[in-house]
């Protein structure tokens, strides 16, 4: 999760200098911070999004790219052919189960129920997780949250990295049926371990209970054992 005002900065340095904003959304959008997008929550209005992975909603691979106006009218006005394309550009299968994804999405309007959701989800890892001696920091928004391990609370020192605790943190919590996303180089590109997770919107509290004893499990056994 970003400092407040960190993108809204952002936004005026590109305006200021005539660059274009892309907001890479592709984990982040269709609803998984509990807004459609997740720049809505920082007041921006990027000039280019791209998006995936929740837009088909795991039944068809499919991508997008979404663009202000003045960007489509330069295109349209000048060669009106965007140079770009792969054999299954546009496939028919997967952009019916987009829609229906889409219109599942804001009928319904999941992505409040996935801020409120979130809500109980933050609250249950800070309960379980929240003063354990290996996590650093706990953040993010609506059911999208990223974990830090560190090897010591207090001064955020995290592990060497040869040790792999994200990977072995994997391993384990899929072992007791947890799926979550290792990643190394919080700190300086390099060391530095976190995980993400990302349940799916229809999770229930008792899931969500299920899910941070298991993940609570998972960070003790692999941490303290290095």
């Amino acid at each position: 999760t970003p400092v407040e005002g960190y993108f809204k900065r952002i936004r005026e340095i590109c305006n200021q200098y005539d660059v274009l904003l892309i907001l890479d959304e592709v984990m982040c959008g269709m609803g998984r911070t509990g807004s459609l997008f997740a720049c809505d929550d920082e007041g921006v209005i990027p000039d280019i999004i791209t998006i995936a992975k929740g837009l088909g909603a795991g039944y068809q691979p499919i991508a997008a790219m979404l663009c202000q106006n003045f960007i489509y009218k330069a295109i349209a006005k000048g060669t009106g052919f965007f140079q770009h394309g792969h054999t299954y550009l546009g496939h028919p299968v997967a952009c019916a189960g987009s829609l229906a994804v889409l219109n599942k999405l804001i009928n319904e309007n999941y992505p409040e129920q996935v801020k409120k959701k979130g809500e109980i989800l933050q609250k249950k890892l800070e309960l379980i997780i929240g003063q354990h001696e290996f996590v650093g920091d706990i953040r993010g928004r609506g059911l999208f949250r990223g974990i830090e391990i560190v090897k010591d609370r207090n001064t955020k020192n995290p592990f060497q990295k040869n040790l792999n605790i994200a990977g072995k943190i994997k391993k384990e919590a899929l072992d007791m049926g947890l799926i979550c996303y290792p990643m190394q180089g919080t700190v300086d590109g390099i060391i530095g371990d976190h995980i993400l997770i990302a349940p799916p919107f229809i999770i229930n509290d008792l899931e969500i209970d299920e899910l941070c004893e298991k993940l609570k499990k998972t960070i003790d056994n692999v941490c303290y054992q290095n």
